[in-house]
């Protein structure tokens, strides 16, 4: 399946991408190939398999919550270039 020039630059502009002629040829054929590909992928018979998210079963590896050391508050603060007895001041951003 060839791809046209002007699907190209459609491509690019909503991307926000500014293509050269020669980008333009080489990102068109690289399009194309992979559209071809998945032309030949779509000649496979899938209706008796299932979709699957991901090829691996996956599993969240969790560790407990435990209480651990924290440093001073008074550490924490210390090379804060601004600040007050207890917190980080920043900037205020919203008016």
């Amino acid at each position: 399946m060839r791809i046209s020039k002007e699907e190209i630059e459609h491509i690019a502009s909503l991307a926000r991408l500014y293509l050269s002629e020669e980008e333009k040829e080489l990102f068109g054929s690289q399009l194309s190939s992979i559209l071809d590909y998945m032309e030949k992928l779509n000649e496979l018979d899938t209706k008796d398999i299932e979709p699957t998210s991901h090829v691996l079963p996956l599993s969240n590896v969790m560790r407990d919550d435990t209480l651990g050391y924290s440093i001073p508050r008074s550490d924490a603060l210390m090379n804060a270039p601004d600040r007050t007895d207890k917190f980080y001041r920043v900037p205020k951003i919203i008016k």
